[in-house]
């Protein structure tokens, strides 16, 4: 059943394989506590769940209820079983964190560092493509996966945009900056004519723990704990400082290829300081407060 559910994932829903490949897993360690009886799995059951659960974070526990409740609710609209026990599964509502972001300084070190050792002569071709890595990270946004695996042909010198088939299987739009398309266009002049890949590695592309890997060694480098840089917080520095310098928010929807606004809208929670000094600034009466203050001045 569970490999029913899953096909019915990718081909309906057209779930991404990071996706099936976490709901696989959660659905499997479930089957294996229950006895390899999870389709036929009771309230009580699931409760029971619910207690080997215990001690894993909120969001784990969320995730795990989440995979299972949609699996009982593809058996009940299936008609493979007449009920959905998925209500006894915990609800632990895990609250969302803000995501790390590096400020405009951590950036400045990050790119100074990589221009001192671009200009070595002769320039080592891993530095060319760790430019171009990151340029795109930081420069465009792209999840991890969607870099590594992006084919070699994506990126064209005269086009300021790619068409990226990302999460969900769903196309977007995705800008390119000028520094990254002249970083790519470099790097790829040391990759084969005949790759599939614009970063290759062995017989296939790039790997993202690879990928964790340059860029953790690059923060050191620069001076920033490797703990605080990976992919995905460049991902994050992108969105805020594009929103901090007045980008759209359903703009930055799209070029992130957010399927929810709200999941986009937590950027704004990062951004804080700048709503505010936007409110004293621009705010009506941010004048009449101002002649206020100047008048109890010349008193």
């Amino acid at each position: 059943m569970i490999e029913r559910f899953l096909e019915m994932l990718a081909a309906e829903a057209g779930a991404a394989k990071n996706t099936i490949a976490a709901y696989r897993s959660d659905l499997a360690l479930a089957s294996a506590v229950l006895g390899g009886r999870l389709s036929s799995a009771s309230p009580g059951d699931l409760a029971r769940l619910g207690e080997e659960w215990i001690g894993l974070s909120k969001a784990s526990v969320a995730r795990k209820s989440a995979a299972l409740r949609r699996f009982f609710a593809f058996l009940a609209d299936e008609g493979l079983r007449g009920d959905d026990p998925g209500a006894a599964l915990p609800r632990p509502g895990a609250a969302r964190g803000l995501p790390k972001v590096l400020d405009h300084s951590d950036i400045d070190r990050l790119f100074a560092t990589i221009a001192e050792r671009i200009a070595r002569v002769p320039a080592d071709p891993n530095d060319l493509r760790m430019a171009a890595l990151v340029e795109l990270l930081y420069g465009s946004g792209l999840r991890a996966t969607e870099l590594v695996s992006l084919p070699r042909s994506a990126i064209a010198p005269d086009r300021p945009y790619l068409i990226l088939r990302g999460k969900g299987d769903k196309e977007r739009l995705v800008p390119l900056s000028d520094r990254a398309r002249a970083a790519v266009a470099v790097w790829r002049l040391h990759v084969p004519e005949d790759s599939a890949w614009l970063f290759p590695s062995g017989k296939g592309h790039l790997s993202r723990i690879r990928l964790y890997q340059i860029l953790k060694a690059l923060a050191a480098e620069a001076g920033i704990p490797p703990d605080r840089i990976s992919p995905h917080v460049l991902r994050h520095a992108f969105a805020t400082h594009l929103l901090a310098g007045g980008a759209d928010l359903r703009a930055l929807q799209a070029m992130l290829g957010h399927a929810d606004i709200a999941t986009t809208e937590i950027y704004t929670h990062v951004d804080a300081s700048r709503l505010v000094e936007l409110v004293n600034a621009r705010h009506p009466l941010a004048e009449a407060t101002a002649r206020v203050d100047a008048r109890k001045r010349g008193a």
